[in-house]
């Protein structure tokens, strides 16, 4: 396998990179993030652009520095099997799997506290109008209890980040270098990839639904990540299947 950078990885890396360098260009990071970085579809700074344009948002130099070198590391290998064009298809639909995901988890969350206000009388319309001026009523602590944070977090939520395609990059690269070792920078033990990479979806699923972060920042998407990487296995999945194990489109 050569080394180096793959087509696609390079054409990526350059987009991310000037979409970073764009935030701080703009003059204005602020109103850069309203409009490409993914909102919460309920909330006003909604737009359906953001879908795709959230992948190649990145929140410093250090979210954009790990998640390039991630995209190198594993992204050339797979993109060597799969071919470029495969590989640019691969890397969306994995993307776009995880803001799904991301968001199906986060309309739980909220109505999950909607349903709680309105069951105590508050009008659905009226917490909306609320939530519009980036306020929220006193009495809503009272009523959701251990929810408030959720139901709150769920409406101002922003997603950034090449991280949910990233992770469905990781699991076709599992599936095709099983036996290939990997290690954490600050746990410098060898394991396979097809026990490494299963164990990382699973601590971040356990974040997600804890609440308890491990790794990561505690404002990571972990349920992007999860849904990547559930993308990225089910693309894998059915591609070999109908394909008769040739991954590569010619």
């Amino acid at each position: 396998m050569r080394r180096g950078i793959t087509d696609a990885v390079k054409h990526l890396l350059i987009i991310n990179v000037i979409m970073f360098a764009g935030t701080f260009l703009i003059g204005n990071k602020e109103l850069f993030f309203q409009w490409f970085a993914l909102f919460f579809p309920k909330n006003d700074l909604f737009q359906p652009w953001q879908v795709v344009t959230h992948m190649f948002m990145h929140g410093n130099f250090m979210h954009i520095l790990f998640n390039m070198f991630a995209l190198w590391m594993f992204g050339t290998a797979v993109e060597q099997i799969f071919g470029t064009k495969k590989f640019i298809v691969f890397y969306l639909l994995s993307g776009l799997g995880a803001a799904v995901i991301q968001i199906a988890f986060l309309y739980f969350q909220f109505n999950t506290g909607l349903s709680d206000l309105i069951a105590a009388g508050i009008s659905e319309s009226k917490v909306y109008a609320i939530l519009a001026e980036g306020q929220y009523d006193t009495r809503w602590l009272t009523i959701l209890g251990d929810n408030f944070e959720a139901f709150i977090s769920a409406y101002n939520s922003t997603m950034v980040g090449a991280s949910g395609a990233i992770f469905g990059v990781l699991v076709a690269f599992g599936m095709l270098f099983p036996e290939s070792k990997l290690m954490l920078i600050f746990l410098p033990i060898p394991i396979k990839a097809k026990y490494f990479i299963p164990a990382i979806i699973a601590l971040d699923l356990f974040s997600a639904l804890s609440g308890e972060s491990i790794f990561s920042p505690s404002n990571t998407a972990y349920m992007a990540h999860v849904g990547g990487a559930l993308t990225g296995f089910l693309l894998m999945y059915f591609w070999k299947k109908n394909e008769n194990d040739k991954y590569r489109w010619n």
